[in-house]
This record gives C-alpha cells, structure tokens and sequence, in this order.
C-alpha cells in the first residue's frame, strides 16, 4: 500500500474517489463545506434528502459533483461535532477503507486527516490514517488454499493535507505509520499462525530473518544446554512436557550511542499451552496458539525500530516454549530452582508464562536496561477486570508506568494500571519453597505481577497483561497485533520524535 501527502486546492485534486467527512444532522466538515461550495451546494441539497444522518461510518458516494476533478465522492459519517474523537475518526477510516476495497477504487484521497480531534496533531492524524488503513486491509490467508485475488485492490491512498507545506514531520508521519502498521503486520501473523507451524524453532527463525534485514540489529538464539548451563530451572520446566526445544530469543538493536543503557522488552513466546499436566477445557483451546503474542509484539516493535532507525538501544528478549501433558512434564506441587536462585512450588502447571519469564527478566539484569518491560497474555482474570479494551499494567517505577499510559492513550492502544502494593505478595507465600507460582482466585493479575516484581527488584519494570487485548475471539477470531502501536509510541516519546 502506497501513502502520497497531498495538498493544494481540494476541488482540483483528480482522483477515482475524493473522501470528507459529514458530522450529524448534515454538519459539514471544513473540506466537505469547501467541496460544496466549489459544487454550487450540491452536497447540502443531497443532505436535505434526509437519507445520510452522519452516523459514525455512514458511508455514501456521489457521483458527477459540478467544478469537482474527482471521479466520485465520498461522504462519511462522523457522528456529533462536539463528541468526534480520534477513536471516531479511526472507526470512520476503517469504513472508508473496507467500502473502497470492495468498490474497485484501487486509489482514493482522504481529507479526514485534517480533522482536528481533541489535542491531537496533524503528525498523529496522518499516522493513525496510514496504520488504519492497513489494519483494515489485513487478512490471514497463509493457511488457505484457495484465495481469491481482488482484481483491483487498493493500492494507493492520498493523505490530504490542505494548502500547507510537505514537511519532514508530516513525512515522518507516514514513515512511521508504515512502519508500525508493519510490525502491527507481523505480529498479528505470527499469533494467527497454527502451533504446528509457529513453534518456539519457528520465532527464532523470524528473528534471525529480522536480523539480516540490519547492520544495527544482532540476533543470538540460546538452546536448552546453553539454559541448563545458566541455571535457568523455571523456564526449562515448562519446555520438558514438549517435543518442541525451548528457545530464548535475544535481539540487540545499538541505534543510540554505544554507552547509552537499553530499554529491554521481553515477551512471553508460548507457541501452545494446553496447559500441561493442570490440563484446560478443551473449549476454544484452540486459542491457545495466541499465548505467545507478548513474543510477537516484541518482534514487531523490533520490526518498526529498525524500519524508522530510531536512535535508541532497544533489547528484545523472548523465552520461547510450548506447555503440554507429559510424563516428563511439571507436576501439581513440583518444585524448580530460577536463573535466580529463588524457588518455586509449582502448584498450577497452567501458570508456566510466569515460569519462563521470571528467568528472562533475571538474564535481561545483564544489559543494566534504562528500563525494562515485560508483555504477556498472562491472566484470565485481566480478561474479566478490564476485557478487551485495554492491557493490564503494573509497576515498581510510577514514571515509567506513566509513560506507558501516556503512550497508550496517544496511540488509541491503551492499559490501565493496577495496584501493587506489598500486602498482595503474602498471597504468593508457600510451606515448601521461597513462593508458589499462583496466589488463589483473587486478584490473580495482580499477584501474577506479585510474582514477575520478586524477579526485577534491581530494576525499572513495568508488566503488561495483554490476555484481553492480544486477540480477538468469536467470529472476529484473530490477532489484534497490540500492545505493538503502545510500545513504538513509548520508545518514539523516548526519543523525542513523536511528532
């Protein structure tokens, strides 16, 4: 998909389809009241019909518009002035973008990037546009063998920007836009992977290839004796129920200078959990294969990092397994020796993400990170505190949480914070060893967090629980690519280049 600034007198603009947007009760926006005037009022006398209302994502073309270049137009509803959001405007670009791809268009231009939505900037406006877009237009087809292929896709999309200049942040804007609705890309086709195909031998593969696409970007995969030899016993006591070698994925992009400590995310890379010998209802186990989303987001912010070459070290670390029944495999009441030293009474043998990322977070101690932040589809009950609408967060440094939160609401992929306060920690107390992996029924985002904090005390942390935000389920099935648009937009605010 190709992104062209354009700019200049919008009636002139030739182009299969020219969009503006409409708000409520024939509301006209600058551009559609700009058009209608250039028409001699032809768009208001069409609104007098009382057929279009402006409903978010109403979607209505007209066609042969007097004193207009355009072959056709098309309006969009915007919903109320006064209640029109960057969320409004992202649902209506995901309308305009489904209904061109049907129509044939194959090229259209969009002024809805002018539209000024709360504080937001033009550098955003048009970056939401691109990632939108190409949101929209994603499909998983790599498993089908069958596809039809539209004879005329949308190929290219003009971002209309008004009679103002084509600056460098207006073109950063569509630079980073492709590149976060790449890893967005990426890690959406990695979750919708099948388990057989996208194995923990699998995402080291995508990270080598990732690895070969920069000078800047070294990849190094530990196997299991390399973990052995470390004395990592939490995470190898998940991959022993499994035929599948666990992985532990290390990728290093030296963007910033050579003295300057890294942030460090490090994902959760579980390829499949059945849940091990704590085995889980067979309904929609399917789903499973999306436990390893918190490895595919930090492979594609990885991908977005080295696309916009930002000037930052960023260290990418993911502890790759499968958790499956085996006579091999963890028991109910087992006990294991971290990377740390501290021991673990394994008590749910389905609470193993905490098991592999406890020893990841003690490795990533050795790149003394600026600050370090962990992703994972780690609680059902971050499902049933926050559903589907935003990432569970929590923390042992209130700046770094907070920059989290900023740059979710910034990027429209938002996380709320949870409390983690000392008294939840007793929850994780055990007869036998230093801790148990699980704290009971209450609370369990947050003594899941209880638990991560025991391994990160020497650092800035942050956890995101992306168990409700990472797919989707039901007949929309499917990878969402997020926390990948929140994590770009953090290290982008880092580095000061966010519009």
């Amino acid at each position: 998909m190709e992104f062209l600034l354009k700019s200049g007198n919008l009636a002139e603009q030739k182009t299969t389809c020219l969009v503006v947007g409409v708000h409520a009760r024939g509301d006209l926006s600058a551009p559609a009241a700009e058009l209608d005037q250039a028409s001699g009022g032809e768009i208001s006398k069409f609104l007098k019909r009382g057929d279009f209302q402006g409903r978010i994502a109403q979607l209505q073309f007209l066609y042969d518009l007097p004193n207009c270049a355009c072959d056709r137009l098309l309006l969009v509803g915007l919903g109320p002035r006064k209640e029109f959001s960057s969320g409004a405007c992202r649902k209506a670009t995901a309308a305009v973008t489904t209904l061109l791809q049907e129509s044939y268009a194959i090229e259209a231009i969009t002024t809805l990037p002018l539209l000024e939505t709360g504080e937001s900037s033009l550098y955003t406006r048009l970056r939401d546009a691109v990632t939108t877009t190409e949101e929209t237009l994603y499909r998983f087809e790599q498993c089908k063998s069958n596809v039809e292929k539209r004879p005329r896709p949308l190929r290219k999309m003009g971002l209309f920007i008004g009679q103002q200049r084509k600056t460098k942040a207006l073109e950063n804007a569509i630079q980073h836009g492709r590149a976060i609705a790449g890893g967005v890309t990426l890690a959406r086709t990695l979750g919708d992977l099948p388990g057989n195909i996208c194995t923990p031998t699998y995402l080291a593969e995508q990270a080598r290839a990732l690895g070969r696409k920069s000078r800047n970007l070294k990849v190094q995969v530990l196997e299991e004796k390399q973990m052995q030899e470390l004395g990592m016993g939490a995470l190898l006591s998940v991959s022993r129920g499994s035929r599948q070698p666990a992985k532990l994925i290390v990728m290093e992009y030296q963007g910033g200078a050579a003295n300057a400590r890294p942030v460090v995310l490090v994902g959760k890379g579980l390829t499949f959990d059945a849940g091990g010998i704590s085995i889980k209802p067979a309904a929609a186990m399917d789903e499973m294969k999306y436990d390893m989303c918190g490895g595919a987001s930090v492979l594609g912010a990885m991908a977005a990092c080295v696309e916009m070459a930002l000037p930052i070290n960023l260290v990418g670390v993911i502890p790759s397994s499968e958790n499956l029944p085996d006579g091999e495999a963890n028991k109910p009441g087992d006990i294991v020796t971290s990377m740390s030293g501290q021991t673990i009474e394994v008590l749910n043998t389905d609470a193993e993400g905490r098991l592999i990322l406890c020893d990841a977070l003690t490795y990533s101690e050795r790149f003394n990170p600026a600050a370090i932040i962990d992703i994972a589809t780690l609680t059902g009950a971050c499902v049933i505190a926050l559903g589907a609408h935003a990432s569970g967060l929590l923390g042992n440094d209130a700046k770094l949480t907070e920059e989290l939160l900023k740059a979710g609401v910034e990027c429209g992929d938002r996380a709320w914070q949870l409390p983690l306060w000392e008294e939840y920690q007793s929850q994780l107390d055990s007869n036998f060893a230093d801790m148990a992996n699980v704290g009971g029924r209450s609370a369990g985002t947050i003594t899941a967090a209880c638990f991560l904090s025991r391994f990160t005390k020497k650092m800035k942390w942050a956890h995101l629980d992306i168990a409700g935000t990472a797919w989707k389920t039901g007949t929309e099935k499917g990878s969402t690519g997020r926390p990948v648009p929140l994590l770009v937009q953090f290290l982008l605010n880092r580095c000061g280049l966010a519009g």
